[in-house]
């Protein structure tokens, strides 16, 4: 069985597992996800050091324009915890709400929290002049996510909630909103 088999089996059995096994995986996850992305960020500082890059943005200007992508990635990812607490669930795949969520920032995107992520990732990278962590580790960060999602998380999203998640794949971006044309109202 290969390992994306193997994770997307795992996600699923959580998912739909008791909720010892939900209230068992998710602080692994949330400690998984938050450990890599401080890893990311710690490792990033170093190549900066290493490399002898220098800032690339001068200040005040980098406070300028970091300050509002951490805002709006923040406020952007906080609606998504809380959407998600609403549903009695969390954005831990493996302690999900028992129904598909596609109301607020949902109904734009499948993935807001990760876009809020990433633009927050972007405004700390440029609030802390970092050309490693701007340039090389977000990009490299939403690369693995995009790779995650597509061979684990959404595969699983289908087996669990079948066409209902197969249509809202259809109808929804997957991180940027479309920006022309109607927004379908979901119910």
């Amino acid at each position: 069985m290969s390992l994306r088999k193997k994770l997307m089996d795992l996600f699923y059995k959580a998912a739909t597992g008791t909720k010892k096994v939900k209230l068992t995986l998710t602080p692994l996850g949330i400690l998984f996800f938050f450990g890599g992305l401080f890893l990311f960020f710690i490792i990033s500082l170093w190549l900066d050091k290493v490399l002898r890059f220098k800032g690339f943005v001068s200040h005040p200007l980098n406070l300028i324009i970091s300050i509002p992508l951490i805002i709006f990635g923040f406020l952007l990812t906080l609606w998504c915890v809380l959407t998600f607490f609403k549903k009695k669930g969390t954005p831990v795949p493996f302690n999900p709400p028992p129904k598909l969520i596609k109301e607020g920032p949902y109904k734009y995107v499948r993935n807001p929290m990760l876009t809020g992520l990433f633009i927050l990732m972007f405004g700390i990278g440029i609030l802390v002049n970092s050309i490693s962590f701007t340039f090389i580790f977000t990009p490299l960060f939403i690369v693995l996510m995009f790779a995650e999602l597509k061979a684990v998380e959404e595969p699983e999203l289908e087996r669990r909630f079948g066409e209902e998640y197969i249509s809202y794949k259809k109808e929804v971006p997957m991180f940027i909103p479309r920006l022309s044309g109607k927004i379908k109202e979901r119910r």
